[in-house]
């Protein structure tokens, strides 16, 4: 009988006032949880309305019903043709607060009745008084929560992020990621990424993916890791890197006889360009136009001859004319591979004070890029393949935010973000050290790709299946709503207009790496740009908490570090000065450096304040505040909806 005493006329103006105003979802869901719709389709409908508010995704009708049927519980709510009843017979959406209060009030009254029937339930059923009491308390406890928390108000995107799928990544590449992130005690997402980057540098500008027409998408990345100080960044980059430190000094002696022999020839050729000319100078009478014309052909010899430039895959902290000049010298590729962000200060215009990022943006795109020379004339770099894999801390990827013209001209659209969660405190002693076999396989099988594409002038064209072509269609058509105003990555439609082009580039760097020896000559099926797309949803995920990360304001970063203490240690109940023990850092100086971080989680329902105790004496100082933790805070998956966070990635 309690679960039939609900208002559905209340419940039906409450829901269909959501929908035709979605901005009341903000009031609405902090004070009705889906548990409080009697309904069963109702439940199901508010829960799913609260994951989109929740990721930011507005809750009128087309929008819901889109989301519904894409989730596949449209039939579960009663069809698109429910959803236009709701918003035809809503009286008013100004009333929505008391439509809102009466379905509060009865889902109030159901628990009570529910708490009535368990309790006499219990004086019949336990024979024991102690045991009777003491379930009945706990009964009471636990009822005693729902009622008084309202649901939690996610802090963005940053929390909750997926892990890298390792599994997408060719068996040799995911073997050492997992052994080196083991090893290391590292998140996953930073070996994976720094993989990524590893395949880019073997394969940018030496292969391109052909989609469709004259649509082509080079194969060079941009991806940044962040994570904070102490968390063994270099030790992931020594393992990742090595291989291609070690493909570039085979590289320098493989091509040493030529430049030798090149050089040799130069300082030959102009030796003779030189005693010509002066031969013709001093020459005179009619044998001076020959020697004039054997001093010009002399040095348009010498000029023709070029020496090859030293190879050089890696560079680390450079600046924009440096990177520049080594892109012309080699051939258009470079990678900058590095544990740090200093890079982005340098490119801001740390040593010139004026930005320049002309090259990473044709860098990635592979447009035509013209270079000064002090040498020589001017040279083209007709596509110039640049790659990015960088680990940078928090504080550094917030100063990108503000860095002129990072967002404006397009170079964080540009970038795979990954930020993971720190294992900093909660690493394992004595971890496993890779596998030999593992490492020797990564080493050889990365140091082959290096070699075989190195020679490659032209790059070489990878075309798409018919298959693997449906697949980036189908990925089209789901991003292209997610790019609309009000869609899950409005805010970032910079970054995601390139989100398909990035999982194409994915997928060609995969499908390189599994046919070492072969792979220019197989097209790329569609088991393989799924994979990339799975890859592809990682990074979309990140890139929604590395934005909103950029944007949030100190009040918001500050109560994400709050909350991550009080989730890794499991806090129940804390002291505000226990709290600040604990935080005590550049980031909180002083007590009341905790008063806006405290005010975010209380506001957003992770934190209660406690009404504090009366001093122990008169005019003493009084007790620090108490906080007392929502238990639903203790619950990941009860944390961020997972409607909101499918939606969101």
């Amino acid at each position: 009988m309690a679960q039939a005493r609900y208002d559905l006329a209340a419940e039906q103006a409450v829901i269909g006032a959501a929908l035709l105003a979605p901005a009341l979802m903000a009031d609405l869901a902090a004070t009705l949880a889906p548990a409080d719709f009697g309904r069963p389709a109702h439940v199901v409908l508010w829960e799913a309305m609260c994951g989109m508010h929740a990721a930011g995704i507005p809750s009128d009708p087309i929008t819901v019903t889109a989301h519904l049927a894409e989730c596949g519980i449209i039939g579960k709510v009663g069809g698109a043709a429910y959803l236009h009843t709701l918003t035809a017979d809503v009286p008013t959406a100004a009333h929505a607060a008391h439509y809102a209060g009466i379905v509060a009030d009865l889902a109030k009254r159901r628990k009570v009745a529910d708490l009535g029937s368990q309790l006499s339930h219990l004086a019949t059923s336990v024979t024991d008084a102690a045991d009777m009491l003491a379930a009945g308390r706990a009964l009471l406890d636990d009822a005693e929560v729902p009622g008084g928390w309202s649901p939690l108000i996610p802090l963005g995107r940053g929390r909750h992020l997926p892990a890298f799928p390792a599994d997408m990544l060719p068996g040799w590449l995911g073997d050492q990621v997992r052994a080196v992130a083991e090893f290391t005690q590292t998140p996953l997402d930073l070996a994976a990424s720094l993989a990524l980057a590893c395949l880019s540098t073997a394969a940018g500008g030496r292969a391109e993916v052909e989609v469709r027409g004259s649509w082509r998408e080079p194969t060079n990345l941009y991806t940044v890791v962040v994570l904070p100080p102490g968390s063994r960044k270099s030790a992931v980059f020594a393992a990742m890197v090595g291989p291609i430190l070690a493909a570039e000094k085979a590289l320098i002696e493989r091509t040493a006889p030529a430049i030798i022999e090149a050089d040799l020839a130069a300082k030959v050729a102009t030796k003779q360009a030189e005693k010509a000319a002066l031969a013709a100078a001093n020459g005179d009478g009619p044998g001076r136009d020959t020697l004039i014309a054997e001093a010009t052909a002399a040095a348009m010899n010498a000029e023709a001859i070029t020496v090859p430039a030293k190879p050089r895959l890696v560079a680390d902290d450079i600046t924009s004319e440096t990177a520049a000049s080594l892109l012309a010298e080699q051939g258009g590729r470079l990678a900058v591979l590095s544990p740090e962000g200093g890079i982005f200060a340098t490119i801001a215009g740390r040593y010139s004070g004026t930005p320049n990022l002309e090259v990473f943006l044709k860098g990635h795109a592979g447009d035509l890029m013209r270079v000064d020379r002090r040498s020589r004339e001017a040279e083209h770099v007709d596509k110039p393949a640049l790659t990015m894999g960088l680990a940078v801390q928090p504080e550094i990827l917030r100063d990108i935010a503000g860095m002129p013209g990072f967002r404006g001209l397009g170079l964080l659209a540009r970038i795979l973000f990954a930020v993971p969660e720190n294992t900093v405190g909660r690493r394992k002693i004595g971890a496993d050290p890779i596998p030999t076999q593992v490492a020797a396989d990564y080493h050889a099988h990365l140091h082959a790709l290096v070699l075989a594409l190195a020679e490659w002038t032209d790059p070489a064209v990878l075309v798409l299946t018919p298959d693997a072509n449906d697949v980036v269609l189908e990925i089209e058509r789901q991003v292209e709503p997610r790019l609309a105003p009000g869609g899950a990555w409005s805010h970032i439609v910079d970054w995601g207009s390139k989100y398909t082009g990035a999982v194409v580039r994915i997928a060609g760097l995969i499908h390189l790496a599994e046919n070492l020896h072969d792979g220019w000559g197989k097209p790329v099926d569609a088991d393989t740009v799924h994979r990339a797309a799975q890859i592809g949803e990682y990074y979309a995920a990140h890139a929604l908490g590395a934005f909103d990360d950029m944007g949030a304001d100190t009040a918001v970063r500050n109560a994400r570090t709050l909350l991550a203490w009080i989730e890794r240690t499991g806090m129940t109940a804390f002291t505000k000065r226990e709290a600040f023990r604990a935080v005590q850092s550049t980031q909180f100086k002083t007590m009341a450096d905790l008063d806006p971080a405290l005010a975010v989680l209380e506001a957003h329902g992770y934190l209660r304040q406690l009404d504090p105790p009366p001093p122990k004496r008169a005019g003493g100082r009084p007790p620090s505040p108490s906080y007392l933790t929502n238990p639903e805070v203790h619950r990941p998956a009860a944390t961020v909806h997972p409607l909101a966070a499918r939606r969101a990635s």
